[in-house]
């Protein structure tokens, strides 16, 4: 037996009960036992639930404007979504992210929830609609077919700068790195095969610039999204919505919001249209790619710590092993590659949701929203912990890596401009057949002097352009 009370709530297919609590209605109620697919609700995402209270805001503001909304029920609504912007209700959004009907259970479940807040702010019962209904009041105007894409829209605007912050920290904990290890010699690899000196400082500023290009391009790529279909309702013909709204909706959302939002040219193609979408999903793609490359670095550079590369050492945050004592394994970096490999998967399932739309409408942007939504939670939160717990504490062992250039073949070509081709070839052929290094056999054949040889071997010498004295 149970105490819980319910209230009854009717729509198209009957009636069904509500918890006589909640805030939403008997079309969340729906949504509910449709779909029980992920384990990601929309208030798992508040910035989301934020985002289509503003859209939900604009449009009543807009409407009672226009004078098609009772400007009493029109400040209720609005009140009701300055709750939810401020934090409040959010556990009444408990819809799947996954869900058909192209995100009509998502526009349904903000309808309810703030036509009942709006109802009680009036003064009445949740459930009397004839006050303030989610159809008629809250949704005027609009179809799920505007709402739902603008809000998501909002939703990647705002988490991209988010994003972005936590971008901007990583880039800047590589750069301290990279000043930190400028004097740090060591040998650069092409085909993981000995190339040319280097410092372990221009590694890890290479590392900060190759991030570095991602906020721009993440940046070119959310401004796709401030174009919306507000006013376009079920298909982009704007049936139901009076003239002017699509305009005047789009500048109280920019207004509301502080982001310069912009009505669609044409709302017909706007639609059904995701390429937005395409887009911003392909640039957290590109920087998972490039994140992913840098942690692959990491690991091998840190290898070992006897047997490998070892040239840093990235901060221990685990037992590496059940059975091999002492083995400590480069867990952030790794966990970092696999949120990397989601992404990239996410921007597949973006790419053929994107491809499956059809004529007027594009009725698979619920896994489109959840995929970017996913992809941009998973990649700044994977970018806090690779700063916090990886980049911030790596070590350099400097005389290794010191020790590695001078027996290397590869110094080689470093000494080419003072010793001449033909005699770095011969030095290179005997180090390759004997097992000694460079270092030793240009001292034994004379072709330098020691300290030439050292000077020749400082990091400004060997990693940056610069007179050669032979």
């Amino acid at each position: 037996m149970t105490d819980q009370k319910f209230r009854v709530e009717s729509d198209l297919l009957g009636e069904l009960q509500v918890p006589a609590d909640a805030y939403y209605g008997v079309q969340t109620q729906r949504a509910l036992q449709n779909y029980r697919i992920s384990t990601t609700k929309m208030y798992h995402y508040p910035e989301y639930v934020i985002a289509i209270a503003y859209v939900k805001m604009a449009a009543a503001e807009a409407n009672a404007e226009l004078g098609v909304l009772d400007r009493g029920i029109a400040d209720a609504i609005i009140s009701a979504c300055r709750e939810i912007v401020d934090g409040k209700l959010h556990e009444n959004f408990p819809v799947d992210m996954m869900q058909g009907g192209a995100g009509t259970s998502v526009n349904m479940n903000a309808n309810e929830v703030i036509a009942n807040r709006a109802l009680e702010l009036m003064g009445h019962k949740k459930g009397e609609y004839q006050f303030c209904s989610p159809n008629d009041h809250v949704n005027c105007a609009q179809s799920t077919n505007d709402a739902y894409p603008t809000a998501f829209r909002y939703t990647f605007v705002r988490m991209n700068k988010h994003l972005v912050a936590s971008l901007v920290k990583l880039i800047e904990a590589f750069r301290a790195k990279g000043e930190e290890f400028k004097d740090v010699l060591k040998m650069g690899r092409t085909q993981l095969q000995d190339a040319v000196p280097m410092t372990s400082g221009q590694e890890f500023h290479a590392f900060a610039s190759n991030l570095e290009e991602e906020i721009a391009n993440l940046e070119r790529n959310v401004v796709l999204l401030k174009e919306i279909n507000m006013g376009g309702t079920a298909i982009g013909t704007g049936l139901n919505a009076v003239p002017g709204f699509a305009e005047l909706c789009t500048a109280k959302l920019s207004e509301f919001t502080g982001e310069h939002f912009i009505k669609a040219p044409d709302l017909v193609e706007a639609t059904p249209d995701t390429g937005a979408y395409v887009s911003y999903s392909a640039a957290l793609k590109r920087l998972a790619i490039k994140l992913s490359k840098i942690c692959n670095d990491l690991r091998l550079m840190a290898s070992g710590p006897r047997c490998g590369l070892g040239e840093i050492n990235l901060p221990p945050m685990a037992p590496g092993s059940s059975i091999m004592p002492g083995k400590v394994n480069p867990v952030i970096p790794e966990v970092t590659n696999q949120v990397c490999f989601k992404v990239i998967g996410n921007d597949t399932t973006v790419s053929f949701a994107a491809e499956a739309g059809q004529l007027q409408l594009n009725v698979m942007e619920p896994v489109i929203a959840e995929s970017v939504l996913e992809s941009v939670t998973w990649l700044r939160n994977a970018i806090d912990t690779l700063r916090t717990r990886c980049i911030e504490g790596i070590t350099v062992n400097a005389a290794h890596c010191y020790d590695m250039v001078k027996n290397s073949i590869g110094i080689v070509t470093a000494l080419n401009p003072y010793i001449g081709y033909k005699a770095s070839t011969k030095v290179a052929k005997e180090a390759l057949a004997s097992g000694r290094s460079v270092y030793d056999l240009v001292l034994e054949y004379g072709f330098m002097t020691k300290d030439k040889l050292d000077e020749a071997l400082d990091p400004a010498a060997m990693t940056s352009s610069h007179e050669f004295i032979k």
